[in-house]
């Protein structure tokens, strides 16, 4: 005998295959063999105790901090335990129950529904399609600034930017993301003309001469503007669109993709991943109020923002707990400090380190990473989609 680690139903039906379970059967026991655990932060203790009151009903429980049950605590954290089938009988229950917990039901089937895996679909990058879930997707860097903290001042020319551009299509990108604007720790805020200046140039030649969806890494509403008059087919917010409050507007004017990037001032932290997660619903809810589509979102853990490398680890390490969310994540740990103070190496010495969190990143959940250095990445990824994803 052996113990199975079962990530989702797909895997399960699987299984039910292999022993040659009736099919009919196999849909009544699949609910029964996804143990999950979910976490629901900041309950009143009435909300908490009836919540615990239909998971023991079910055969589930529920931990709750000690005085919830006598509502000695304001609040309370609630931690499920139970098998999916216990959790969709609860959720029948709960959307009978008053006190707000009929809207906690609905985002726990939708968590609930995330979890069970993310189907291959097409992301449409206005005349570009990238086709998300079949294997992981390869983003290349392109900065065009005299100060990255990895490549700064190598491609801050036309020609010279070009000509890395087309030696990371060579190399096997997917995507070419375009950044004008160095966000290292310390970095020096530039103007709207500044980054425009940089970036609109090399820009123009770009979504002429390479046939690849390009990116542009900017937190500006009015650079996003206009690098999407010009051309542009994703744009990439490290800010989540918390930076300026006109880049969804702009974004949802245009139906582009749009990748959101968690990040923070300062690295304290309640719960590393439960705050991500509550960062990530704000902006999504953000987004769509402007008329962004949920289709269009892409999440970005922020690897090396507002993180210690504690953090970073634990991100990487914790990963999968972004899948209740249920859209792609883009993971970026290229060159990073990450790398750097884990191995003690420099920049120019991280392409093994890289390709360590790389592979985790895919097995963790990636759909899309983030590198610069294009060709290794590429053998790293096709290696870990071939033992990932089959």
């Amino acid at each position: 005998m052996h113990n199975l680690v079962i990530a989702h139903r797909g895997e399960v039906w699987e299984e039910f295959k292999k022993v040659g379970a009736d099919a009919a059967g196999s849909a009544i026991m699949a609910p029964k063999a996804l143990h999950r655990l979910v976490k629901i932060y900041d309950l009143a203790p009435r909300q908490a105790n009836i919540i615990k009151q239909e998971m023991l009903g079910k055969g589930g429980d529920a931990a709750v901090t000690r005085g919830t049950v006598d509502s000695s605590v304001e609040k309370t954290d609630v931690l499920l335990m139970g098998t999916e089938k216990q959790y969709r009988a609860v959720i029948k229950k709960l959307r009978m129950q008053p006190f707000k917990l009929a809207a906690l039901a609905e985002q726990l089937k939708q968590t609930l529904d995330n979890l069970n895996g993310r189907q291959p679909r097409e992301l449409i990058c206005r005349d570009k399609k990238l086709t998300l879930g079949e294997r992981t997707l390869v983003m290349g860097i392109l900065n065009v600034t005299p100060d990255s903290f990895s490549d700064g001042g190598s491609y801050d020319n036309i020609d010279a930017a070009i000509a890395c551009a087309r030696r990371l299509v060579d190399e096997g990108a997917d995507i070419i993301d375009l950044g004008g604007e160095s966000t290292h720790p310390g970095y020096e805020p530039i103007s709207v003309e500044e980054e425009l200046d940089r970036v609109i140039p090399v820009l123009q030649v770009l979504v002429r001469e390479i046939n690849l969806p390009v990116s542009v890494d900017t937190t500006k509403a009015s650079v996003a503007r206009r690098a999407l008059e010009v051309g542009a087919h994703i744009i990439n917010d490290q800010w989540s669109l918390r930076a300026d409050r006109n880049m969804a507007s702009v974004v949802a004017e245009y139906q582009v993709p749009l990748v959101m990037m968690h990040n923070q001032r300062g690295t304290e932290y309640r719960d590393l991943m439960g705050d991500m997660v509550r960062f990530f619903r704000e902006s999504i809810a953000m987004a769509e109020q402007a008329g962004i589509v949920r289709e269009n979102i892409i999440i970005d853990p922020g690897i090396g923002f507002g993180k210690t490398v504690q953090h970073n680890l634990e991100a990487l390490r914790r990963l999968r707990e972004l899948d209740g969310l249920g859209l792609p994540v883009l993971l970026g740990t290229s060159r990073k400090s990450l790398v750097g103070k884990t191995l003690d190496l420099p920049t120019d010495q991280r392409v093994e380190g890289t390709g360590a969190t790389v592979a985790l990143g895919i097995a963790n959940g990636a759909d899309i990473v983030r590198v610069h250095d294009v060709k290794e990445m590429v053998r790293v990824v096709r290696m870990t989609d071939a033992v990932v994803r089959g």
